[in-house]
């Protein structure tokens, strides 16, 4: 698979992920967070924010595969 083709099938992903993990986030706060508690709630949504960064990793690493430093 050219590289080009792995990029776009990865900006998918990507994109896809984010939008998901999203969503999953905001339903959880809205389950979680009825009276929020402001620390809680920051920490949450702090925590919520950069989590989508773990399983974006693998996606990354895979886009880059087979490219020449």
């Amino acid at each position: 698979m050219s590289i080009r083709t792995r990029k776009l099938i990865g900006a998918i992903l990507l994109l896809l992920l984010v939008t998901v993990w999203s969503l999953l986030a905001m339903a959880l706060a809205q389950f979680a967070f009825s009276s929020p508690n402001a620390v809680a709630a920051w920490v949450f949504y702090v925590v919520a924010g950069l989590g989508w960064v773990f399983p974006a990793m693998p996606v990354i690493r895979w886009m880059e595969k087979g490219r020449k430093a």
